[in-house]
């Protein structure tokens, strides 16, 4: 089945009740099957650069449709895995197989890694972390321990995901953008990046930023708030922005605001990246 063919498939399938795919469902599991593949080998990607969007990405409706349908069709079953371990999930959604040749480096320890995610060559991932169906992470990216990278989400090269950083999955609706996180980004530890916020190459998020698709960005550097144009629209970090978790006092919205000092979680750019940012932040090569 060509990549024509399969998108027709799902997007003929996708609309259809419960008891109405069961009907096709040998061609419905197969659909599936193909598109894990293909997603495997980044041959298909549920997001991808556009230069044409506002955002520089475009989704890819019909690949998360599929997704979608595989969770569908699945039925639970037991996955067994080495030293006793006993998962139970979806028949339709089993784990990623690897081989040396695949040159991704999975450090011992609980990682996982969902069938229909693409690791390129070079990427190391530290024990435990997961990486969800739907998934793209580029080349000589590090996934530090207790980190997650979420359905669909598009990681791009060199990135450093430090750990306990929180990636979120954007599966529904199936037309929604994912998260996107682009070239030599790092994100520090315990942050999370949520509802398809889009980060840009070199972009700094210090540890404890949490950004989500209504979050407002206070840019200290132009004097201005960053935030979405529409709810439809993804938050976006600019290029090599340096963001810090910060505060914004919120006296002038009541009088028991005022009395109680109270101030509010705000996201703040101190910074644009420099030399100085990329020393500190360069990755160690002795941890490849």
């Amino acid at each position: 089945m060509n990549l024509d063919e399969l998108r027709q498939t799902i997007e003929k399938l996708f609309p259809l009740t419960t008891e109405e795919i069961n009907l096709h469902r040998d061609s419905a599991v197969s659909a599936v099957l193909r598109l894990r593949l293909a997603l495997n080998k980044a041959e298909i990607r549920s997001a991808e650069p556009d230069s044409s969007a506002t955002s520089g990405w475009r989704v890819n409706a019909w690949i998360k449709q599929g997704i979608l349908l595989g969770f569908r069709l699945g039925r639970l079953e037991e996955l067994k895995a080495p030293q006793g371990w006993h998962f139970f999930d979806k028949d339709t959604v089993p784990l990623h197989g690897f081989f040396v040749e695949d040159n991704v480096r999975i450090v011992p320890g609980g990682s996982t890694v969902r069938d229909g995610a693409h690791l390129a060559a070079g990427v190391i991932m530290m024990p435990p972390s997961y990486v969800n169906i739907g998934s793209y992470v580029g080349s000589g990216t590090l996934i530090d321990s207790h980190a997650l990278v979420g359905s669909c989400a598009q990681v791009g090269e060199r990135v450093h995901i430090s750990a306990a950083a929180q990636i979120g999955g954007v599966l529904e609706p199936a037309g929604a953008l994912p998260v996107i996180i682009e070239d030599d980004v790092l994100l520090g530890g315990n942050t999370g990046v949520y509802e398809g916020c889009v980060i840009k190459k070199r972009a700094v998020l210090a540890s404890g930023v949490v950004l989500t698709g209504s979050t407002p960005i206070y840019d200290l550097v132009n004097g201005k708030v960053i935030s979405r144009a529409n709810e439809n629209e993804p938050l976006i970090v600019p290029e090599g922005a340096v963001i810090v978790a910060g505060s914004r006092f919120v006296g002038k919205k009541s009088e028991f605001a005022r009395e109680q000092g109270l101030s509010l979680y705000s996201p703040i750019i101190i910074k644009y990246r420099d030399e100085k940012t990329d020393a500190r932040t360069a990755l160690e090569s002795a941890l490849r």
